[in-house]
């Protein structure tokens, strides 16, 4: 079932990825339950940059199913080598999907993510950068981009937890999904973050590595409402494999 009105009219997606959601999005719903709160959070309208901690290859389509049944159809950051492929470039394309080129010098990079904010749409991005590799499975140290994004559009940041997508695929592994017996899929989102005193100072290190906390901190508390846990007072840096204290990445 697909919602009859979107938030944001720039989401609307493709043939190719509107298809798959009407096929998908019914399969999870009846695989999965769902365990889904916050809704009221997401912006009525415009540009949103929708955080998230990442614990599974499952979790896209957790994600996913929760912003689909709130009128926002996602629009992910991935590598452009992705896009570069002959069938998955196809399909990234088509879907909307944003190519993230890591080659690109300084800003230019998350160029084509600053376009779509400003254009009204839903960008999702993991700020850890891939599934999170701390033993405990928390989120771990935040990448900078998201923040970035943020201070740059003035687009409203999304924190976003969840836990259960792990019980399907597994963590790190990539494994066949496991649907029985059925799994419960937790997600809770937050209010925006208030980033107020970060706005224009993109081009401030400082500034940005503190935002990028401050965005890690907000995804600490929606995992811990997800999970009925507490979280570390510890940030697992997967630079280094230990745990670090909490705080502004260096």
């Amino acid at each position: 079932m697909l919602p009859s009105r979107l938030s944001s009219p720039a989401d609307r997606p493709g043939p190719v990825f509107a298809a798959g959601v009407a096929v998908l999005l019914p399969l999870a719903r009846v695989l999965t339950r769902s365990d889904f709160a916050g809704a009221e959070n997401l912006p009525a309208s415009g540009g949103a940059l929708i955080v998230s901690n990442h614990v599974s290859n499952y979790d896209p389509a957790v994600i996913g199913s929760f912003l689909v049944l709130n009128g926002r159809f996602p629009h992910w950051m991935a590598k452009q080598e992705l896009f570069d492929a002959p069938v998955m470039g196809f399909l990234a394309r088509q879907a909307d999907q944003i190519p993230v080129d890591r080659k690109a010098p300084g800003p230019e990079i998350l160029a084509v993510a600053r376009q779509a904010l400003r254009r009204g749409m839903t960008v999702v991005v993991y700020p850890e950068g891939t599934i999170t590799a701390d033993p405990l499975h928390w989120p771990m140290r935040g990448h900078t981009g998201a923040a970035r994004l943020a201070m740059e559009t003035g687009a409203p940041v999304i924190p976003v937890g969840q836990w259960g997508p792990h019980e399907v695929m597994g963590f790190r592994e990539m494994t066949f999904p496991k649907v029985l017996p059925r799994k419960t899929m937790r997600l809770r989102c937050g209010p925006a973050v208030d980033l107020a005193e970060f706005g224009g100072r993109d081009h401030d290190l400082k500034a940005v590595r503190q935002a990028t906390e401050r965005i890690m901190t907000a995804i600490d508390r929606q995992v811990e409402l997800a999970r009925g846990e507490t979280a570390p007072d510890t940030r697992y840096d997967m630079r280094t494999g230990t745990r670090v204290a909490k705080g502004p990445t260096r």
